[in-house]
């Protein structure tokens, strides 16, 4: 009898015990979904054309498939991911053009990144070719640690790592191969 009466203490016990686990599990879990927080963007846009403008002279022609905004996370963006062309245009009215299949603005820094079959061609026949390419807007300055192809009416070369200004005027390689014609 004594025996069954120590079991009959311990079942309740053992009840909320139980009770006591599955309901922090079942707590635990609600806590971690408050936690997560989907990352979607804040606005998107299909078929964009966007002109930027400086004291009323067009500087930039933006055009994609494809927008999306996150301007609500701690480091906001835009996204390209349907690749971008692009046209600069400088005070004189030459014009850099410029492809990519996808790229990223990011708002802190002003600093785009351009991936996949990047193409800067400049109305003076000079073409850069990549795979990634970063352009600091507030400088207006173009630099890749990757592979590149160079083509210039002088001639072709290839290297890696590569900066220049963006009507191409000042061009910096790390490393480069190729054949240049020469004023001589």
């Amino acid at each position: 009898m004594a025996l069954l009466k120590k079991h009959l203490i311990l079942a309740p016990v053992l009840v909320m015990v139980i009770a006591l686990l599955f309901g922090c599990e079942s707590n635990f879990k609600e806590v971690q979904k408050s936690n997560f927080s989907e990352f979607v963007p804040s606005g998107e846009a299909d078929k964009i054309n966007l002109k930027y403008t400086d004291s009323g002279r067009i500087t930039v022609v933006l055009i994609s498939p494809k927008m999306r905004e996150f301007a609500t996370v701690d480091f906001p963006f835009t996204e390209f991911p349907k690749g971008i062309d692009v046209t600069l245009y400088d005070k004189n009215g030459k014009k850099t053009y410029i492809k990519s299949d996808y790229a990223t603005s990011f708002k802190a820094t002003n600093i785009i990144d351009l991936k996949g079959n990047v193409k800067i061609n400049s109305q003076d026949g000079q073409m850069l070719e990549t795979d990634q390419l970063y352009f600091d807007q507030k400088n207006e300055w173009f630099f890749t640690e990757k592979s590149f192809k160079f083509t210039d009416p002088k001639g072709v070369s290839n290297g890696k790592g590569i900066d220049f200004s963006k009507d191409f005027k000042v061009i910096n390689s790390q490393s480069i191969v190729g054949e240049v014609l020469s004023a001589d």
